[in-house]
């Protein structure tokens, strides 16, 4: 496998263990055990972590090896509000007809959200799904990189936001209220929903409710 593929399968495999916690908060990355897990030697899985690193999921400290961030909601209530801007940098820089002809698969995804509000099962790959259907006619390469640099440091206080019935139910309205207002073409509103609904995750961070 050539090396550049072999580092972005590795950093892929590195970062799933980070969102989903079988690399654990504020541990350290056991880079032996981790190699030999994987099937490799530790130079190329070195080379992803320093990548990781560089984009804030992992953090190199000297002498120690790689560590795995603690949750921190400060950092958290930073970057929600970072990745509502850029989204809605996204869709105000789509075409609104475009943009239109997403809105049934959109539509389709909240449909499925809904339903599996009732069954509390985890939105999270859903809604993931959902904004990047919503982002999928940007053609502005530079503002798509930064969000999916940045979306991966959110990944783990999604169980936060999601955590209720009630709450989830309400993202997903928003969610269909964004796709009507893109159907009526007020792409001033959608944004400012968009904005709205990334933002309000904050306030439920670390409630516990």
């Amino acid at each position: 496998m050539p090396k550049d593929l072999l580092r972005r399968d590795l950093a892929e495999e590195v970062t799933a263990r980070v969102l989903d916690g079988r690399l654990a908060a504020d541990s350290r990355v056991n880079e032996v055990h981790l190699a030999r897990e994987l099937g490799v030697s530790r130079t190329p899985l070195r080379e992803a972590m320093i990548g990781l690193a560089d984009r804030g999921l992992l953090v190199s400290a000297p002498g120690r090896g790689f560590l795995v961030p603690a949750f921190d909601l400060a950092e958290a209530r930073r970057l929600y509000p970072l990745v509502a801007e850029l989204e809605a940098l996204g869709l105000r820089w789509t075409s609104p007809e475009d943009l239109t002809g997403v809105t049934d698969g959109l539509d389709r995804i909240a449909d499925e959200m809904a339903a599996a509000c009732t069954a509390s099962a985890d939105l999270s790959e859903m809604d993931d799904r959902w904004h990047t259907l919503l982002l999928s006619r940007c053609t502005n390469s530079h503002l798509l990189r930064l969000i999916a640099q940045t979306k991966p440091l959110l990944k783990r206080y999604d169980t936060s936001y999601f955590g209720g019935p009630e709450r989830a139910l309400e993202s997903v309205e928003e969610h269909r209220r964004i796709a009507e207002l893109i159907r009526a073409s007020d792409l001033p509103a959608a944004s400012a929903l968009l904005v709205r609904n990334w933002v309000k995750t904050v306030a439920f961070l670390g409630t516990g409710d």
